[in-house]
């Protein structure tokens, strides 16, 4: 594989390719249990140490820190290439972008949701909790954080930086965009099979937006759209909504 192709690959080992090989052991497990996935629950966003609100927080905010690296060394090397502008990461439409990822993420977000409670009643994917924070004047901001920080890190790596290369390394877009998508797909899996195939889409959709139009930026705002609404959204309601 050519010099994009690698840098591409070391990227994604560090990071989403990485939660891609966690994600498919993290199936498997849940597979071979004596209960039925179908029966099984998945909690992400959890507390470390609940009975201790402030070494809590600073392990959240680790979690939210570190993760992000790996966007940062995205964005290093498009750079060095000359290539950072090229992705459309900035700030310079920032209401616009704003307002398409409202757009998209309204168009994802209802037909990810009827899918979500679709394969789950049809015992294919675990029962999804997006937060379990224990209650703390830093919740609510913690979970946005961790919102904001998902739709960076996987927008930049996984749509800009290795549409990016990998077309530098000679592949087609159709390649590139389900290769992309599939990898999207394969980091959810820990959820089940119907996060495997909202995932998938929604990296089909989100890769063809880029390639069309050019900008990851509209792409952030939407994900990020999408999991304050998950993470915040549960956290407040859940208790009253028993079929979440």
């Amino acid at each position: 594989m050519r010099g994009p192709g690698r840098e591409a690959l070391l990227v994604l080992g560090v990071s989403l390719g990485q939660s891609a090989v966690y994600s498919v052991l993290s199936i498997a497990e849940k597979l071979t249990r004596a209960v039925p996935i179908g029966q099984q629950t998945t909690q992400i966003n959890t507390s470390v140490t609940p009975d201790r609100p402030w070494l809590d927080l600073s392990y959240q905010l680790a979690g939210i820190v570190f993760p992000l690296v790996p966007a940062l060394l995205a964005l290093y090397l498009l750079r060095l290439s000359g290539d950072r502008e090229r992705i459309g990461f900035d700030l310079r439409s920032p209401w616009r972008d704003a307002g398409w990822g409202f757009v998209i993420a309204a168009g994802i977000g209802v037909p990810g949701l009827g899918l979500y409670l679709a394969a789950r009643a049809a015992g294919l994917n675990t029962t999804v909790q997006p937060a379990n924070l224990a209650e703390n004047w830093w919740t609510i901001p913690v979970l946005i954080g961790l919102a904001i920080m998902n739709g960076v890190l996987e927008e930049v790596v996984i749509v800009g930086f290795w549409y990016t290369r990998m077309r530098q390394a000679g592949w087609g877009v159709p390649a590139v965009l389900i290769v992309g998508a599939l990898i999207r797909g394969s980091y959810h899996l820990y959820q089940g099979f119907g996060g495997f195939v909202g995932n998938l889409v929604m990296g089909l959709v989100f890769g063809w937006i880029y390639h069309r139009y050019g900008r990851v930026a509209p792409l952030v705002a939407a994900h990020a759209i999408l999991d304050i609404a998950a993470f915040v959204g549960y956290a407040l309601l859940a208790p009253y909504l028993t079929w979440l």
